[in-house]
């Protein structure tokens, strides 16, 4: 009986651990459903409010010394699209929220990133217009949009700043500083600006308005010699009327 008791007991040992695999089967499951249960109009709107504000930065970046005054009131949109961007997608999309602390941090970080990606975009973008501004805003949108990822990534401590890869980029914004400096200096630097962009306002158009006078005096001209004959005709009839008269 000892012999069947020990054979036995293994087969009624072993599906002991099977519940705890089947827990952790569903446990897995329903993680996994809670990470779809993000709807994608949500996911879809975050993501167009970040590259709406960005896009709004980059603009406003590039271009506000034509228009200083409307050039400011497109990056404070920007900044509040962008900002909006970060409460969806860190906040009322996330799956664990981060702490007030952190919450601060990652808002700050995400506005650092914002004008670092427009000045990298912008002045990429508008180089051949704003060639020595565009030399700096680009290997200083890199610096900038590095730091302000570091610091917006939970999973990244704060001193990989200062890591090989921080050296590396600060390197690649320097050479990159030296090259379009130099193409910069080539081009003509900022000759661009007086007129050049399209976007440049209605000096061109106060230019054409100026030179409308000229036609108008040159027309006052060409009237003149028409009213000589006409002042003229009485004259010859006259000299006609005297020599009938004479003969």
């Amino acid at each position: 009986m000892s012999l069947l008791t020990d054979q036995t007991a293994p087969h009624h040992l072993a599906p002991q651990p099977e519940p705890e695999g089947r827990a952790a089967g569903r446990r897995s499951t329903r993680s996994r459903r809670r990470k779809r249960s993000t709807p994608l109009s949500g996911r879809y709107i975050g993501y167009v409010l970040y590259f709406v504000g960005a896009g709004l930065i980059s603009g406003a970046v590039v271009h506000h010394p034509l228009d200083p005054a409307r050039y400011t009131v497109v990056a404070i949109i920007g900044v509040l699209v962008f900002l909006v961007a970060t409460l969806v997608n860190e906040f009322m999309l996330a799956q664990d929220r981060p702490p007030f602390a952190r919450a601060l941090v990652v808002i700050g970080a995400s506005l650092l990133l914002s004008f670092g990606i427009g000045m990298l975009s912008g002045g990429l973008q508008h180089f051949e217009d704003f060639p020595a501004r565009g030399a700096v805003l680009v290997p200083l949108g890199i610096v900038v949009s590095f730091v302000a990822f570091v610091l917006k990534d939970a999973e990244t401590p704060s001193r990989r700043i200062f890591s090989p890869l921080g050296l590396v980029v600060l390197l690649v914004a320097g050479g990159g500083y030296f090259g379009l400096n130099t193409l910069a200096t080539g081009m003509g630097g900022e000759s661009s600006e007086g007129g050049g962009h399209s976007h440049g306002g209605g000096e061109p158009e106060t230019d054409e308005h100026e030179a409308e006078p000229e036609p108008s005096a040159s027309a006052d001209k060409s009237a003149e010699p028409s009213a000589a004959p006409t002042s003229a005709e009485p004259e010859h009839a006259d000299e006609g009327t005297d020599d009938g008269h004479a003969h």
